[in-house]
């Protein structure tokens, strides 16, 4: 499908990429969401923790977070609010050792983890859901497309609809895009979170996992490298990136998908806007608003909810396109 028009007009004050970004990160604050949690076994013998938040209805909506994220960032909650507004129940699940407890393997859930997002989606399909969305965020996004994209045909017919927000389709140029000087603050709020998790790690794992020398890591190209790339079986930082691209596999998706990447988003670079795959794919739909951040999309609309929420589920509600 072409690229679509975008309705989103942010308030004047919010129109800058870096504006968006942050406000959305430091100012927001939902109310009234209360999650269940299951802890469920992975094939590798390390678990995932999953937030249910129900609305009492047959029809489920997966959502999955960035990087450093967890289900209780305002992002997801505001996601998860408005799902159960719409009668959607939902579950927010957590990447390994982000939902508040150490994981037990070595590994963690990188960019191009989808076997652990088939296994929240196999648990999701033992509860009997008629229905399932899927929704991704940034790097939850990337696993989100690529996980549609490797079943192809012989994605569940449960699975009806996806919808991924600011998406990295092209991790090495993102990586690239995040070691420059305009992005140093995002980029060192990232280290100092990952270094948290290396740290818990290094009790576990001594001979797999130090920080000697942390400090000398300025980007994604240092840390992958060192820890990301050997622990997951890749040769180094580049080949996990151009294997991990949800990229690769966005023509073999076979179920209707909203792709909805900022324009002035500073994460993003010229190759996460794939028009010319979404032209070939009838069941990839693009949409590029000229502002947003990353996930932002900051307007103020009366009960609460941003822009990407109510996008979200036009989309799942009729394939609002």
């Amino acid at each position: 499908m072409p690229l679509l028009p975008s309705n989103f007009s942010p308030p004047w004050f919010l129109r800058n990429g870096h504006a968006q970004t942050l406000y959305a990160y430091l100012f927001r604050r939902v109310e009234g969401v209360s999650y269940c949690r299951e802890r469920i076994a992975t094939p590798d013998g390390d678990f995932l923790d999953l937030d249910f938040s129900p609305a009492g209805g047959r029809r489920l909506s997966i959502v999955s977070h960035g990087l450093c994220g967890d289900s209780r960032r305002p992002y997801v909650l505001g996601m998860v609010k408005a799902l159960n507004q719409a009668g959607w129940d939902a579950l927010a699940w957590n990447f390994r050792g982000w939902g508040g407890e150490i994981n037990r393997k070595a590994r963690m859930t990188h960019s191009g983890a989808t076997e652990d997002l088939a296994a929240v989606v196999d648990h999701a399909l033992s509860k009997g859901y008629e229905e399932i969305a899927l929704i991704g965020f940034s790097l939850g996004g990337n696993i989100t497309l690529k996980y549609v994209g490797e079943y192809g045909d012989g994605i569940h017919r449960a699975l009806k609809r996806v919808v991924a927000f600011s998406t990295p389709v092209h991790l090495e140029s993102c990586a690239r895009q995040l070691a420059k000087p305009v992005c140093k603050l995002y980029m060192s709020r990232f280290l100092k979170m990952l270094h948290g998790f290396i740290r818990e790690k290094m009790a576990d794992y001594p001979d797999l996992f130090n920080d000697l020398g942390y400090g000398q890591i300025k980007n994604f190209k240092q840390f992958d490298d060192r820890y990301v790339a050997p622990l997951h079986g890749f040769k180094d930082a580049e080949d996990y990136w151009s294997r991990s691209s949800s990229e690769n596999v966005l023509e073999s998706i076979r179920v209707p998908t909203l792709l909805v990447n900022a324009q002035n988003d500073p994460f993003l670079t010229e190759e996460c806007f794939p028009k010319e795959k979404a032209e070939k794919n009838p069941f990839l739909f693009m949409e590029a608003p000229l502002s947003g951040g990353h996930v932002g999309f900051v307007d103020f609309h009366s009960k609460g909810a941003y822009w990407s929420e109510r996008r979200a589920l036009s989309f799942l509600k009729d394939g609002n396109f």
